[in-house]
């Protein structure tokens, strides 16, 4: 009877660290994480017109995927070498808050004002950075999955 139950206490004991792997992260842990996501959204929408290199500056900070798409969400809106036609600033509210987590990848909301401005005029606006984030296996350095910019009006609770 000892040798069962001291058999299925080391089989216990060796599962711990497996169930930590799936569990939430901790709290220090979930905040550097979030710091880190944050800083790389904000600065992905904060460039120059005209200044390609610095847009594409961001770039490191998205997975491949993801910094296809956010190319394909400023489509129209920069010229043949790739810079953007606009200048655009973005200011947050507060601090990031966590929406969720799902399989891995921590889903951030950012509110602020974003400023877009060009030759043409200059737009200031309430808005939301919708951000999700790939940490990787030591929580010290994130890639941005994806990330949306949402325009809010009236009594939208999102840019709050």
């Amino acid at each position: 009877m000892h040798t069962e139950l001291k058999c299925v206490l080391v089989v216990v004991l060796l599962s711990i660290p497996a169930f930590a792997q799936n569990a939430a992260r901790s709290g220090p842990d979930q905040a550097a994480i979030v710091r880190l996501g944050e800083k790389a959204a904000i600065a992905a929408l904060n460039f120059q017109q005209g200044d390609a290199a610095g847009f594409a500056r961001s770039r490191d900070d998205f997975t491949t995927d993801g910094w296809k798409n956010f190319v394909k969400g400023m489509q129209g809106f920069l010229d043949e070498k790739g810079a953007p036609t606009f200048t655009s600033s973005f200011v947050a509210a507060h601090d990031a808050t966590v929406v969720n987590e799902k399989e891995g990848v921590l889903h951030l909301r950012i509110p602020g004002i974003i400023t877009q401005s060009s030759k043409i005029g200059k737009t200031t606006y309430k808005a939301a950075l919708e951000v999700y984030l790939l940490p990787n296996a030591s929580g010290n350095s994130v890639k941005i999955q994806r990330l949306e910019q949402i325009t809010c009006a009236g009594a939208s609770t999102k840019c709050q």
